[in-house]
């Protein structure tokens, strides 16, 4: 064997170490360190997915139809508007003719704990034999037509397919009512009352109607217009007298504010012509606009309704994914 065989075999016999049991080289600290913050920096990176929002013009009609059921509760509980068809209440109430009638926003809900009083001023349904001599209610045969009407009547844009009118009450049940004394001025138990809201038509002798002593029975009142020479009121319907008498079932309701045209936007006011003393005249109610109208109301309500339901609908949906 030759020197460079002998060679050959030591280099083959010496024990080589064997890679797999070489120790696993530690991780270097810094690249530990590093590799979260590569992974937030990568997600950081990549934009926040936009949250869905329903299309304005898909929720319209929901916002619409949220308005109406609002307007819809509010007029048949709460309050109603009703269009002063005569001039019967001038000039309290404007409903002349070739004038643009007031719209009344009427409380409904007030004579559900207290009972109608003198001097207010009320809407109610004309008792059977009235006669609608001062406007009459046209009833269609179409069946259409006559929904569309109530339907525009329940949500306050149109006026009410009944026979309804507005005066002002003068006695109520177990109060004698008569006119006139000598300076022509009405008499509730024998004592004159004070009416300053009183208004004189054009052209007509500024004389009241005189009529003999009436005792409203227990339940029902007197009314009478403000426009004293031109109102269909107590002293004619039914002939007058005891048959001129409203029940008070028949009240709709309180006449609180006007609310239409903008010019008119006042208080309607409540003035106890049994108790003001005749040293006052009628008190002048504040004209700050009053917008509160049902429409409105339910309008402005639809939209705080929609995002509580769409508030509701995504923690369902959350749920429902767990």
């Amino acid at each position: 064997m030759t020197a460079s065989e002998d060679e050959r075999a030591d280099v083959r016999g010496v024990d080589a170490p064997d890679p797999l049991d070489q120790p696993a080289p530690e991780p270097d600290p810094a690249e530990v360190t590093d590799a979260p913050e590569a992974a937030t920096d990568e997600t950081a990176a990549k934009p926040a997915k936009p949250k869905k929002k329903g299309s304005f013009w898909k929720e319209l009609p929901i916002l619409i139809g949220i308005a109406l059921v609002l307007t819809f509760l509010i007029q048949t509980f709460a309050a109603r508007v009703y269009v002063i068809p005569s001039g019967s209440m001038e000039q309290t109430l404007n409903g002349c003719t070739g004038c643009t009638g007031d719209r009344i926003l009427v409380d409904r809900i007030t004579y559900d704990f207290t009972d109608p009083s003198p001097g207010d001023v009320i809407v109610f349904k004309g008792p059977p034999g009235w006669d609608q001599s001062e406007y009459n209610v046209d009833e269609s045969n179409n069946v259409v037509i006559r929904w569309l009407r109530e339907f525009g009547s329940s949500i306050g844009i149109g006026s009410p397919p009944e026979y309804d009118l507005v005066k002002r009450i003068v006695a109520v049940g177990g109060q004698t009512v008569s006119c006139c004394d000598s300076h022509d001025r009405v008499l509730v138990n024998g004592k004159p009352i004070n009416e300053p809201y009183i208004y004189w038509e054009p052209g007509m002798p500024p004389v009241q109607h005189s009529f003999p002593p009436v005792t409203i029975p227990q339940g029902d009142l007197w009314v009478m217009g403000d426009n004293r020479n031109d109102s269909y009121d107590s002293r004619y319907q039914n002939g007058g007298g005891i048959h001129g008498v409203v029940p008070v079932g028949n009240v709709i309701g309180i006449a609180r504010v006007i609310i239409w045209p903008p010019s008119r936007w006042r208080g309607v006011g409540e003035i106890d012509s049994q108790t003001l003393p005749f040293s006052l005249g009628a008190p002048t109610w504040p004209g700050a606009p009053v917008g509160v109208l049902p429409l409105g109301i339910g309008t402005l309500g639809a939209f705080p309704t929609l995002w509580l339901g769409r508030r509701f609908r995504a923690r369902l949906r959350t749920r429902a994914r767990r």
